[in-house]
C-alpha cells in the first residue's frame, strides 16, 4: 500500500535511467530542465506531451481565478503575488499553442522556414506581462509595509493558500505520471518544479495565521518574499528566450547531434555540427568527411542513414541538413545502404497532399518491418502498404503509430519475400484518403 501512494505522488524512481529505443538514454538531448516561459521542445514535439501541458494549464488557471476571488475579499498582498505566480506558470502554455496555431501555415515567400519563431515572441510577450504584474505586487507588498491596512476573511485567505498548495500538487502529480508513461526527463522535472511551487502557497496560509496571532505585517512581508520569487522566473525566463531568438541552443543537443553520427558507418569525421530552434522545432546542419573515393550514390545513402540516426537520437529534430566536406583522410568503414538493415530497399520518398517523407524496410529487435516516417506529425493519420503479389493477390501491412514518436508508423509483421514488388502507400486523415504508388527492389547481390 506504501508503495501505490509513494508511485501516485511521484516519489521514487524519478532517479532511474529512462528507458530509450535504441538501447541508450538520451534524456538531456532535448536541453531537459524547468525553464518559466519556455515549453521544453522534448515535450512539445509530442501529441501527449501537449495534451499534458494544456490540461497543466487549465489546473493552473483554475486555482488562479479562485485565488483572485478571495484576493477582492481579503486586500491580501501576499495572495496576489501567489495567484500572479500561479498565473506565470500557467501561461507558459500559452507560446506553445500559438506556435502550433501557426506552424500550420505553410512557409510562404516571406516566411520561407515558417512561423515557427511566433513562440518566442509570445514568450517575450509573456516575460514582459509577468515582468509589469511583479512590479504591481512589489508596490502593493511595500506599499503594505509602509500603511498597514487591516486584512479580512482570514479564513478564507488561508483556505486559497491551501487550495493553491492543492492545484499545484495535482499538476506535480499529473505531470509526473504522464512523463513517467512517456519518459519524458523534462515533464517529470517540471512536476517536481509544480510540488516546490506548492510551497509558496502554503506561506499564504501561513500568513493568514501570522495575521490571526497577532502579526498583521506578515502578509506584506510574504508577499514580498513570493514577489522577489517572481522576479526570478523573470529573470531565467528573459534569458532562456532571448537564448532562442539569438539561435542558442543547449549544448547536450550539439553533442547528441555528434553522438549519432558515431552510430553511421562511413563517416570519417565530422566536421561542423549547428543548430538552432524555431519555436519548439530543431533545424540542424551538419559537415561530414567521407571517403573521397566514393561515389555520390554511396555518399548521399551515408547521408540518409544519418539523417535517419539524428531523427532517431533527437526527436525535436524536424530538418537535418547533412553536407559533404574535407578532411584529408579516407575511410575504411564499407558503405550500407540503410541504418539497421544492410540487405533493405532503397527507401521510397513521398509528398503527398496529406503527408510527406520516406517508407523504409527497418530491422527492429522483432524482425524486419516496414517503417514510415512523416517530416511533420499529422493529426490522425492511418497508413497501410498494399502489396501487389504475383497471380492477383494483394499483401496488406497496416502500420500502427509509435508510442514514443507522433512521426512514426510501424508494421507489426514483415513484408513477405521476395523484398522486389510493386506496392502503393494508403493514407488517410480526417476524411481525406491519398494512394501513392511505388516500387521497391531488392540491392544487387542479395539473394535468399
Amino acid at each position: 500500500m506504501l508503495n501505490k501512494i509513494r508511485d501516485w505522488f511521484g516519489f521514487g524512481g524519478f532517479d532511474q535511467p529512462l528507458a530509450a529505443e535504441h538501447g541508450h538514454s538520451h534524456g538531456s538531448a532535448g536541453g531537459h530542465g524547468h525553464t518559466h516561459g519556455l515549453i521544453d521542445p522534448s515535450i512539445a514535439s509530442t501529441e501527449r506531451g501537449v495534451w499534458a501541458v494544456k490540461w497543466s494549464f487549465v489546473i493552473l488557471a483554475v486555482t488562479a481565478a479562485i485565488q483572485f476571488a478571495v484576493v477582492l475579499l481579503s486586500g491580501s498582498v501576499a495572495l496576489l503575488a501567489d495567484m500572479i505566480h500561479n498565473v506565470g506558470d500557467a501561461t507558459t502554455a500559452i507560446p506553445l499553442w500559438i506556435a502550433f496555431v501557426l506552424a500550420r501555415r505553410k512557409p510562404s515567400e516571406t516566411f520561407t522556414y515558417g512561423l515557427g519563431r511566433a513562440e518566442d515572441l509570445a514568450g517575450i510577450l509573456i516575460v514582459l506581462i509577468i515582468l509589469f504584474s511583479a512590479l504591481v505586487a512589489g508596490y502593493q507588498a511595500v506599499a503594505r509595509l509602509l500603511h498597514p491596512e487591516p486584512v479580512q476573511q482570514l479564513g478564507w485567505l488561508a483556505l486559497a493558500g491551501v487550495v493553491g498548495l492543492i492545484g499545484n500538487e495535482v499538476v506535480a502529480v499529473f505531470r509526473i505520471r504522464v512523463g513517467r508513461q512517456m519518459n519524458s526527463a523534462a515533464l517529470i522535472a517540471d512536476g517536481y518544479h509544480a510540488r516546490t511551487d506548492g510551497i509558496t502557497s502554503l506561506a499564504v496560509a501561513l500568513g493568514a495565521a501570522g495575521i490571526w496571532m497577532g502579526y498583521p505585517l506578515a502578509d506584506p512581508i510574504i508577499g514580498l518574499l513570493i514577489t522577489i520569487a517572481i522576479f526570478g522566473i523573470v529573470w531565467q525566463s528573459s534569458r532562456a528566450v532571448i537564448t532562442r531568438m539569438l539561435d542558442g541552443v543547449d549544448p547536450a543537443v550539439v553533442t547528441e547531434l555528434r553522438h549519432a553520427a558515431e552510430h553511421v558507418p562511413g563517416i570519417g569525421k565530422v566536421l561542423d555540427t549547428k543548430a538552432r530552434w524555431l519555436g519548439h522545432e530543431l533545424h540542424a546542419d551538419m559537415t561530414i568527411a567521407v571517403d573521397d573515393r566514393l561515389s555520390l550514390t554511396d555518399a548521399n545513402k551515408i547521408a540518409a542513414v544519418l539523417e535517419h540516426e539524428l531523427r532517431e537520437h533527437v526527436p525535436a529534430l524536424v530538418a537535418a541538413n547533412v553536407r559533404f566536406g574535407w578532411s584529408g583522410q579516407t575511410s575504411s568503414v564499407p558503405v550500407v545502404a540503410h541504418a539497421g538493415h544492410h540487405h533493405a530497399p532503397e527507401p521510397f520518398l513521398f509528398e503527398g497532399e496529406l503527408a510527406k517523407g520516406e517508407l523504409q524496410m527497418v530491422d527492429t529487435p522483432d524482425g524486419e518491418r516496414m517503417q514510415l516516417i512523416v517530416s511533420e506529425p499529422v493529426q490522425g493519420l492511418q497508413a497501410a502498404v498494399m502489396i501487389r503479389r504475383p497471380g492477383g493477390s494483394v499483401e496488406t501491412l497496416t502500420l500502427f503509430p509509435s508510442v514514443r514518436h507522433d512521426d512514426r508508423y510501424t508494421s507489426e509483421e514483415a513484408p513477405a519475400e521476395p523484398h522486389e514488388f510493386d506496392a502503393s502507400l494508403h493514407l488517410s486523415s480526417s476524411g481525406e484518403t491519398e494512394e501513392l504508388a511505388f516500387h521497391m527492389a531488392e540491392p544487387k547481390g542479395h539473394q535468399h
